[in-house]
């Protein structure tokens, strides 16, 4: 670091544990320096430091997910099945995709329109800049680390401001992509605090990848607007689950208390919402009940449990109670907590509770299911389940999400070759997958016209609204006779024009 500038060299900051927020504007300006080099690099060459990563991340694989997981106090082997492996898939896809995704894109002449004759044209995907991604705390190695990734591959540079308690994670991926060979100035690491991503903004980046709650990106959107820097937001979930009349209630039963556990709850697609046709409901409260009994409780307390008793509080004055969990004076809250009784309208069901809850509602019927998954104002994943493949993938088409899972639950969602975003209040844009890669490129057209001819550019003829006129009939007009008489009036335009002035009007 030179002490008398503030400036930082790119080898030194990816080792740093935290980043003085007030030196973030000198590390945004050698992240920008460094991505401009790298920009012009072809994509063949930005994928060989990943194939490197993608066997680094293979022999690092323990490594990678105790950092992940010490934070968060979850085991080691869950980070390494949620987390490790997914991002190694999306080194994989990278690998196999992106050359193709991100070539250079002639349009053919079978679609150029007959005005347009002798022009050529390009489509090329223009790296953005510096990305700035403000990651979660929840899945602090996978989420961010596939944006980081795709951000890389597509010719851009990366500040990364961890989740609170996923700087060991960020450190740990960072150090293995620059052994991988990426230019260390590529990528920067931001301490876990607000202010750093507050400071980052104000630095002006191009685009910022935000993970978090709804809450936190309307506060985000209110720094970007000014400068008109535009976000992909991953945002809250309260993700609905449609138990059909014919679902296998084994099934439902494991996923649901499978959601319960992954990550202690603390899943953006964990179900929330379970509505559950009325023929088959009391069964799968006797089931749930019985497959998270008392003794199997866990205590939530500190901020979790103060911000969920006064929203339980009012759920059970309004009349619904509880299939699993409870709430005691002595004991305190006592989860994961299921609550059935719970009527469409209850408030509970448009809250945005990050944390292992499930309201029930019973549903008389397909169309009601539908009905009431989409009335809430989050939108970011669903869930069906029933023996009729061919039923489900229709309600599925019917649901307002982001993405929806038939016959199984949030592992479908961790593929990195499909896109991920959700909608209304859960976010807009879209991260992994070929959708996410082209997120983080600009497209550019490039014309190239041949010859000489230019009619656009003489003067304006008056047989010109005519000659327009018969064309379009001619090109887009209903009919053959139709377009047999625009053709006549194309030529007769024509002739006109080509007639000398002074008998123009004859």
């Amino acid at each position: 670091m030179n002490l008398a500038t503030g400036e930082l060299s790119p080898q030194e900051l990816p080792h740093l544990p935290a980043l003085h927020p007030d030196l973030i504007p000198s590390a945004m300006r050698a992240a920008r320096a460094a991505q401009r080099n790298w920009a012009l690099k072809p994509v063949a060459r930005r994928l060989v430091p990943v194939a490197e990563l993608r066997r680094l991340i293979s022999e690092h694989a323990m490594a990678l997910a105790a950092a992940s997981a010490g934070s968060r106090q979850r085991p080691v082997a869950e980070s390494l099945t949620a987390e490790v492996m997914p991002l190694a898939e999306a080194c994989r896809f990278l690998l196999r995709n992106a050359g193709a995704l991100l070539k250079t894109r002639c349009l053919g002449s079978r679609s150029l329109p007959l005005w347009l004759w002798g022009v050529r044209r390009e489509i090329r995907r223009d790296a953005l800049g510096v990305i700035l991604i403000i990651g979660p705390g929840n899945y602090p190695l996978f989420l961010p680390g596939v944006q980081l990734l795709q951000a890389l591959v597509a010719g851009n540079s990366v500040m990364l401001k961890p989740g609170v308690g996923g700087a060991p994670a960020a450190a740990a991926l960072i150090n293995l992509i620059v052994r991988a060979g990426f230019d260390p100035g590529l990528v920067w690491l931001l301490p876990e605090s607000p202010e750093a991503a507050r400071c980052a903004i104000a630095a002006g980046p191009d685009k910022v990848l935000f993970t978090g709650s709804a809450g936190t990106g309307e506060k985000i959107l209110q720094q970007l607007a000014p400068a008109l820097i535009p976000a992909t937001l991953e945002l809250s979930g309260s993700d609905a689950v449609v138990v059909r009349a014919d679902a296998d209630l084994d099934l439902v039963t494991k996923a649901l208390v499978f959601g319960f556990r992954l990550n202690g709850g603390a899943t953006c697609m964990a179900p929330k919402r379970v509505f559950v046709d009325r023929r088959i409901a009391t069964e799968l409260e006797g089931r749930l009940a019985k497959a998270l009994p008392s003794e199997n409780s866990c205590r939530l307390s500190g901020e979790l449990a103060t911000r969920l008793r006064p929203c339980l509080d009012r759920a059970l004055e309004s009349g619904m109670h509880f299939i699993a969990g409870s709430h005691h004076p002595e004991e305190g809250l006592m989860g994961p907590v299921v609550l059935g009784g719970a009527t469409p309208d209850a408030p509970i069901l448009q809250e945005d509770l990050f944390a292992p809850i499930v309201v029930l509602v019973t549903v008389a019927d397909d169309a009601e299911a539908v009905m009431r998954a989409n009335e809430c104002r989050f939108a970011l994943g669903a869930s069906i389940f029933s023996r009729n493949q061919a039923a489900a993938r229709t309600m599925a088409g019917r649901l307002n999400a982001g993405v929806v899972t038939i016959n199984d639950l949030i592992v479908p969602t961790a593929d990195a070759c499909a896109p991920f975003g959700g909608r209304k209040r859960s976010g807009f844009g879209v991260t992994r997958g070929a959708e996410g890669l082209l997120e983080l490129t600009a497209p550019k057209v490039i014309t190239l016209t041949r010859g000489k001819m230019r009619p656009a550019f003489d003067q304006p003829h008056p047989d010109d609204a005519a000659l327009f006129e018969a064309y379009l009939g001619l090109a887009h007009g209903r009919g053959l006779t139709g377009r047999i008489r625009s053709l006549v009036n194309v030529m007769k335009s024509l002739t006109n024009r080509s007639k000398p002035k002074n008998q123009s009007g004859l």
